[in-house]
């Protein structure tokens, strides 16, 4: 299977924004940097990261607008992450690098701006997680 397979896989498994499933890409030595806000590791630290906005959704979708593999396997996105939050839908721009080994994402980095994002949230949102 390419390695655009498994981040489609893993795509999916984020719309049905169930826990297991998401976490079923990741073990111990998975690395996801949300870029600015710096890198976790193992799968607890990763779940951390993803429930802020998996537990504040009723839905989420990650429309990919263009996706490709490099020559070493190394799956590329350019997408927007779609999340039905209690306020309202927010949308993050981003770009996305994923690699992968044997069906499970090593690393994981998004390169999104920060600010942008944070605008739409309500001004009461906990930030804590940024420090």
């Amino acid at each position: 299977m390419s390695n655009i397979k498994t981040v489609e896989r893993f795509f999916t498994a984020v719309a049905k924004n169930n826990k297991e499933d998401i976490m079923s890409f990741f073990d111990e030595d998975s690395v996801f940097n949300n870029i600015p806000m710096g890198p976790v590791k193992g799968r607890r630290a990763i779940w951390e990261i993803l429930k802020i906005t998996a537990e504040a959704s009723s839905e989420v979708l990650f429309e990919v607008i263009n996706i490709a593999e490099t020559d070493d396997g190394v799956v590329l996105t350019e997408r927007v992450d779609y999340f039905n939050m209690n306020h309202g839908k927010v949308a993050f721009s981003l770009m996305g690098a994923f690699e992968i080994e044997n069906g499970i994402i090593r690393q994981w980095r998004d390169y999104f701006d920060l600010k942008q994002s944070m605008d739409q949230m309500p001004s009461d949102t906990d930030l804590s997680f940024l420090d």
